[in-house]
Parts: structure tokens; C-alpha cells; sequence
């Protein structure tokens, strides 16, 4: 079985309920599987930490999960254009990955949610791009021979999945967005089988 870790920050739901159809695109194909993990949030209160396990949801990320996965799809909601900081701080702890190359070569995909239409998607999923590229990752979009694209009125863009959600407890995604979702994460897993090859 290859591992398709699905790695994400979720402050309110929205994040995690894309995470979980990313992760049924990822299961429908045959030799595959979705690793869910997360990562605490982070505290402008320096003595602050965060339990060893969380209380509910995905476990938390090690460097483990990224070098024993086949590929890797990142979602974070989006905080003034860009990735929230508990998924940066993360990201900031890869270098011995980036020196080994442990994810060089291997699919990666992006997803986001966002409070309004125009409320940075796209430049989120962007910039949450830009660390893949440098550790050599193939970046994986969604394709507009998914019809979801072109009839979406909420989420869903080819840098990758995504959400609008107007209140935070509007967790609850379109057909749209869930259909943009999953073919995400079947793309990512096939490419994956493709390049272990």
C-alpha cells in the first residue's frame, strides 16, 4: 500500500471536512490509502504547549509521516492570502527532508478554506505550493476535465481544492467542493502508483 499523507491545520472545521473527502478520493484508488495527520496550533504565549495527542481529529505530524509517504496533499485555511502559521511553523521543521530529499519526486497537491470568494484563495494554495517546489515535489492541480470546475458558484480551483465558508460554523461543503475534493486526492494517489513505478 502506498501512504498518501493528507497533512493539514484546521482552526473550525472547514479545513478538516475537505481533508476527509481528500482522503475518500485517496482510498477509491486500489493500492492506496490517506494518512490524516495535523498540526498543533501555535500560541503567542510562550510557555503554552500543546497536549502530545490532540483531544479529537487526526494525530499530529512527525518527519516520519513526510518521508514514509508516497505523496502529500497540504491544506490550511487562509490567513490574509497565505497558509496559517501553525502549518508554516511545521514546514519550518522539514529541513533535514528538504537535505535528504525524502519528498523530492513524489505528487503533491494543496487545499484551502477561506471566508469569502475573494478571500485569498487562490493565493493561499500558491504559496503552500512554494515549499513542495523546493523539495522537489510534482505538483498535482485539478484539471478542468472535472466539470465541478466550471460549474462551482462556491470553492474549487485547479491549484487545488477548496472551501468557502461565510460563517465560521459553516463547515459544510457544496456538492462542488466535495467533487473538487476527492478528485484531488484520486489524482494524487494515481500519479503516486505512476512514479513508484
Amino acid at each position: 500500500m502506498q501512504d498518501i499523507l493528507i497533512l493539514y491545520y484546521s482552526r473550525h472545521g472547514s479545513t478538516a471536512r475537505l481533508a476527509e473527502q481528500i482522503a475518500r478520493g485517496v482510498n477509491s484508488v486500489a493500492g492506496c490509502n490517506a494518512r490524516l495527520r495535523t498540526v498543533p496550533p501555535v500560541s503567542t504565549d510562550t510557555q503554552a504547549t500543546a497536549p502530545a495527542v490532540p483531544d479529537e481529529g487526526a494525530p499530529y505530524a512527525t518527519n516520519a509521516d513526510l518521508s514514509e509517504c508516497a505523496g502529500l496533499i497540504m491544506g490550511s485555511p487562509t490567513r490574509f492570502g497565505n497558509m496559517a502559521a501553525a502549518l508554516k511553523y511545521f514546514l519550518d521543521g522539514t529541513a533535514s527532508d528538504w537535505l535528504s530529499g525524502s519528498l523530492a519526486g513524489k505528487p503533491a497537491g494543496v487545499f484551502t478554506s477561506t471566508s469569502s470568494l475573494h478571500g485569498g484563495q487562490e493565493t493561499t494554495l500558491l504559496t503552500m505550493a512554494l515549499p513542495l517546489i523546493h523539495h522537489g515535489m510534482v505538483l498535482v492541480g485539478v484539471p478542468y476535465s472535472e466539470a465541478a470546475l466550471t460549474e462551482t458558484t462556491t470553492g474549487g480551483t485547479p491549484y487545488g481544492a477548496s472551501h468557502i465558508a461565510k460563517e465560521q460554523s459553516q463547515t459544510t461543503l457544496s456538492e462542488a467542493e466535495v467533487q473538487v475534493a476527492q478528485t484531488l486526492g484520486k489524482r494524487v494517489a494515481e500519479i503516486a502508483l505512476k512514479l513508484a513505478d
